[in-house]
């Protein structure tokens, strides 16, 4: 049975607002795990990434987690995706223009918070 559940959420802001926001790395830092780092050094298919997750309240963690993802997909203002490890690991972010915002998707279900907190950030004008 395949789990077609998905997160997703409509922000107020432009494709390309959110595209940056889902891209950059100190972006990224605040919303998706906040306080994570994001180490991208070429937004290109193939290249790597180094995620540092860091213990907070939701992950138990004792010790900051590093990991290296590998980025599938870069399609501007429409598709980031990178797995760890393996390709059945991939998190996918689409984006798509709706209602004169941006509906951002999640390929798994899971992301409500870090989508909340997306949310926030873009519409808070701090960017």
């Amino acid at each position: 049975m395949m789990d077609n559940e998905k997160s997703s959420i409509w922000i107020d802001a432009s494709i390309a607002t959110v595209w940056r926001a889902v891209t950059e790395e100190a972006q990224l830092s605040q919303w998706y795990a906040p306080n994570s780092t994001w180490e991208i050094p070429k937004l290109e298919p193939g290249e790597e990434i180094v995620f540092t997750l860091l213990p907070n309240e939701q992950n138990q963690l004792a010790e900051k987690l590093p990991m290296v993802l590998t980025i599938k997909h870069v399609t501007p203002n429409r598709e980031f995706s990178f797995y760890l490890g393996i390709e059945e690991s991939l998190i996918s972010i689409l984006l798509e223009e709706k209602q004169s915002g941006t509906k951002v998707t999640f390929n798994t279900s899971g992301y409500e918070d870090s989508l909340a907190n997306l949310k926030a950030l873009v519409e808070s004008d701090i960017l």
